[in-house]
């Protein structure tokens, strides 16, 4: 196969954040409640907060670098180990951070 394979991946480590909530358990905090009302409804009275859809999803999470190299497609079947190559001759790899995730792959 001709042609290349661009690569994106990011580092993964142990003390990483990776939370998820719905909207209605966010809306059921009273600190959380009471900070949206007195931003968006200063000096107002008697009112309630409500979504449409509370089994929405929120996701807090730890921002992550992103890291890309090329390939040839011939190599598609050793990406992962390409990218720990890659992330280790960069030194990105430390003690606590030393998993990969591939994050996006785009053939040219």
């Amino acid at each position: 196969m001709d042609g290349t394979i661009t690569v994106t991946y990011k580092i993964l480590c142990e003390n990483d954040f990776n939370y998820e909530l719905t909207i209605k358990a966010l809306l059921e905090n009273e600190k959380i409640a009471k900070a949206i009302k007195s931003e968006f409804a200063k000096g107002v009275r008697n009112i309630s907060l409500d979504s449409e859809e509370l089994d929405a999803k929120i996701s807090i999470n730890s921002i992550k670098e992103l890291h890309t190299f090329e390939v040839q497609k011939d190599d598609f079947a050793d990406i992962l180990v390409l990218a720990e190559e890659d992330a280790a001759s960069k030194k990105l790899l430390k003690k606590e951070c030393d998993r990969i995730e591939l994050v996006d792959i785009t053939t040219n």
